[in-house]
């Protein structure tokens, strides 16, 4: 029997290796909106925005930008900072630390 994947630390939530690059072929490319969300992942990594820079910087409609951070975040994968209209998004340490496992 496998041991639990998930594991919870002072940094959030942790997956192994394996269930990360499950989870990352999931979100990234089993679904039709995988190839936006990735091009929001790495517009992410180069620095933390609003949804409104990222519809902007990207050319996305702002609630179609909404949409995709709402499933990345509840993944665990990006992480919003403030609760107000203009809060900041930024790539979690998961998905740091899973980069490279990207489709």
């Amino acid at each position: 029997m496998r041991k639990n994947f998930l594991y919870r630390g002072r940094g959030g939530l942790w997956l192994d290796e394996r269930a990360a690059r499950k989870l990352l072929l999931l979100v990234f490319a089993a679904t039709r909106g995988g190839q936006t969300r990735l091009e929001i992942v790495k517009a992410l990594r180069d620095r933390p925005m609003n949804a409104n820079q990222l519809a902007k910087a990207l050319g996305l409609d702002y609630k179609t930008v909404r949409y995709h951070l709402e499933v990345l975040a509840k993944h665990g994968l990006v992480e919003k900072i403030g609760d107000s209209y203009g809060a900041i998004w930024s790539i979690s340490p998961l998905l740091r630390k899973y980069w490279v496992l990207l489709p």
